[in-house]
């Protein structure tokens, strides 16, 4: 536990009206760079770390969340003697209980993938949830390897069993079917983002916040999508979410079943597994991305992307290219492309 909490690189604390007034100051008057960060009221970076206090208040407090490979340094030379006042490294839980008290939180995996669907999940967690996740190693997918994340996931979902996480995933053919009719990513998100809140608060009724790792230029965008139980509860929105350990469980769970189903692509595409077996690669601008879907064009045509892809990618149009083919090769939810840059910022 000890090597853990020296690797950890983010911290999150509330701090009350009078710690606030210092935390500005100091963020005002240090050696630091201003930030712009949604939704905060003062933003700073500094060597190798970054702070922000967010703007939104609740009884009378306000989040600071430092994040870096130096944060702890900052903590502890800054924050604990000039704001905090007292030694609060390694006693997070204890001075704000609200980090393991009973919440949900929301991630997703596979947006920026080509390849495999898009799969969100909301996970639930308690103060006793919280230290076996913590003991088994969750922490942001992202922090994790693809091993780690596939072997962490199934111990995860077997610790919370079938009523403590729900799971939204989407398919290539109903990704791109959803992205015919909705035509942004984000809207597509909030959907997900939303059904899977729903689906957890009806299996845990007593939960009453939820916290997502926010994707939209604005919170409305989510809000718009929640259901009855959602309206009713208190949705958390905010950016590196990932440190909440509810949030950082639904992120292992999504990426270890998005990667289950890249496994089975592949096998698809490359046959069994045996050594040396190529594997369909993660993400977009990986240039055998392109090379593994033109291949699979030129053997099966063009309506194969529309069942492994999500083909409103840019991706498409030079695949299709390269393989002498265009849009007008695939059905009419093949034909829709992605939003541009000023319809992202209106949604």
């Amino acid at each position: 536990m000890e090597q853990e909490s020296a690797k950890k690189t983010c911290f999150t604390y509330e701090l009350d009206g009078d710690q606030q007034e210092i935390m500005l100051g100091i963020m005002l008057t240090g050696n630091y760079r201003k930030r712009e960060v949604p939704y905060s009221l003062w933003s700073i970076e500094g060597d190798h770390f970054n702070a922000t206090l967010y703007s939104k208040e609740k009884h009378g407090r306000r989040k600071l969340c430092v994040q870096g490979s130096k944060a702890e340094d900052f903590v502890l030379f800054v924050l604990e003697p000039n704001v905090l006042g007292a030694a609060t490294l390694g006693y997070e839980t204890v001075l704000n209980p609200e980090l393991v008290a009973p919440h949900g939180g929301s991630d997703e995996s596979g947006k920026g993938d080509y390849f495999g669907p898009l799969v969100v999940c909301c996970a639930y967690t308690d103060e006793e949830l919280s230290a076996k996740m913590q003991d088994m190693g969750v922490k942001d997918c992202k922090q994790m390897t693809d091993k780690a994340v596939l072997t962490v996931g199934a111990k995860l979902r077997n610790l919370l069993g079938p009523d403590r996480y729900a799971v939204v995933k989407l398919g290539p053919a109903a990704y791109n079917r959803l992205y015919a009719k909705m035509r942004n990513i984000n809207r597509m998100l909030a959907w997900a983002h939303g059904t899977a809140i729903e689906e957890l608060l009806e299996k845990r009724p007593g939960c009453d916040r939820v916290v997502v790792d926010q994707f939209a230029p604005t919170e409305a965008t989510i809000r718009r999508a929640l259901k009855t139980r959602g309206k009713a509860i208190d949705v958390e929105q905010r950016h590196k979410a990932e440190s909440d350990i509810a949030v950082a469980a639904a992120s292992v769970i999504a990426r270890e079943l998005f990667l289950r189903d890249m496994a089975k692509m592949s096998d698809e595409v490359f046959g069994p597994p045996a050594e040396g077996r190529e594997a369909i690669p993660a993400g977009s601008s990986d240039p055998r991305v392109r090379s593994v879907a033109e291949n699979m064009v030129s053997k099966n045509g063009a309506v194969w992307l529309m069942n492994h892809c999500k083909a409103h990618f840019q991706t498409t149009d030079k695949v299709l290219a390269a393989c002498g083919k265009s849009r007008a090769d695939l059905p009419p939810e093949g034909q829709v492309t992605s939003a541009t840059a000023a319809q992202k910022e209106r949604s």
